[in-house]
């Protein structure tokens, strides 16, 4: 006859590797929800050589500087071109503008879809925001001074979804902190955009319809208008590329403070891969 510590045995052993299958599913699901929470860079395909790019045709007036390509399709016409300092190629309407314009309508779709989701008010001045995908179901603003925390982590992404206009005010900035690197900060705009005189703004701009730049606005990323035109009025736009990311150096004091003493060599000098016999 078993003994009773035998008989319970099966039942402390179904007991604990439920526990088990509970904490494991447990983790799973936290991790799950802490992937779900971070967003991903939007893939721009042969979109992202583009610093301009328009629907309906580019216009500048007054000296622009671009740095990056620049492309307009279905309606290829660019005025005031020769108003532009251009480092890089004017891709006109020829076929890889055509090919940008439908990697732009998958990027547009990707950045609209990302989540989930934080909410923003109409006026992002004053805030300082740490890596997400912050929506609003109407406008998006920014009337002063905007701060994105990368808080170290040069591959942290930011994705901003407005509902319809993005408008920015005269003298208004985006500042980068802490790592935060432009190529990884997206604006999806569901009508068009408008960056106002003299401001400083950062990221790729990805607007259903037109973007305008006025009167000495800066960008450090993109302007890619899907169906509309882009804009400009003595601007300077440099397409922006993300640096190679690299581990922050740690703060942990060494374990070898003091340098190690080694025995001099008895042998004659000059013997070594060096030598020249």
């Amino acid at each position: 006859m078993k003994s009773p510590q035998l008989r319970r045995a099966p039942s402390i052993i179904a007991a604990g590797t439920s526990v088990v299958a509970v904490a494991l599913v447990g983790s799973l699901v936290a991790l799950g929800s802490d992937a779900a929470a971070a967003p991903v860079a939007v893939g721009l395909g042969t979109a992202g050589s583009f610093a301009v790019l328009a629907g309906t045709g580019i216009t500048d007036t007054g000296p622009t500087t671009i740095t990056g390509d620049v492309g307009s399709f279905p309606t290829a016409t660019i005025t005031g071109l020769t108003s532009i300092t251009l480092s890089g190629t004017n891709h006109a309407g020829d076929s890889v503008t055509q090919t940008a314009k439908t990697d732009l309508t998958t990027a547009y779709t990707t950045a609209a879809g990302e989540g989930p989701t934080t909410a923003i008010t109409a006026d992002l001045v004053g805030q300082t925001l740490k890596p997400g995908v912050y929506n609003s179901a109407s406008a998006v603003g920014l009337s002063g001074v905007l701060t994105l925390d990368a808080a170290g982590d040069p591959n942290a992404v930011w994705v901003f979804q407005a509902g319809s206009t993005l408008i920015t005010a005269s003298g208004s900035k985006v500042v980068l902190l802490n790592g935060a690197q432009s190529c990884n900060v997206y604006w999806q705009v569901g009508s068009s955009a408008t960056l106002g005189t003299n401001s400083t703004f950062t990221g790729t701009v990805l607007a259903l319809t037109s973007i305008s730049l006025q009167t000495g606005a800066t960008v450090d990323g993109r302007v890619l208008a899907r169906n509309g035109a882009v804009t400009l009025d003595t601007n300077t736009i440099t397409r922006s590329a993300c640096s190679t990311a690299t581990a922050t150096p740690s703060t942990t004091p060494s374990t070898t403070s003091t340098p190690q003493v080694t025995a001099t060599p008895s042998g004659p000098v000059g013997t070594g891969d060096n030598s020249t016999g």
